[in-house]
């Protein structure tokens, strides 16, 4: 029986959970849910990095992309998201 080596389980598991995550920013409805999945995309390929022995990469996908650009989109996302006005009392608002 041949062993199969930690890296290869390693790689096949992150590889799906990229593909999963990608897949779930592309088709969930919720902002909020798409860009935390796409969190996990970005750190999911910064460990494919590491798997490669390329750390630098590694380092600038996180403080790029996940530091910086997912900051932006989660300020975009509150700053744009409408809370609905759940006004059920009946009175009028002066």
């Amino acid at each position: 029986m041949v062993a199969i080596p930690y890296e290869a389980i390693a790689f096949g598991l992150f590889a799906l959970l990229t593909v999963a995550s990608s897949l779930g920013v592309v088709l969930v409805e919720d902002v909020w849910h798409a860009s935390l999945l796409l969190g996990v995309a970005l750190l999911s390929v910064a460990i494919h990095y590491v798997m490669l022995r390329a750390e630098f990469l590694a380092a600038m996908q996180v403080l790029v992309y996940v530091g910086g650009v997912l900051v932006l989109i989660t300020f975009a996302v509150m700053l744009v998201r409408q809370v609905p006005d759940d006004d059920s009392s009946g009175r009028e608002v002066a």
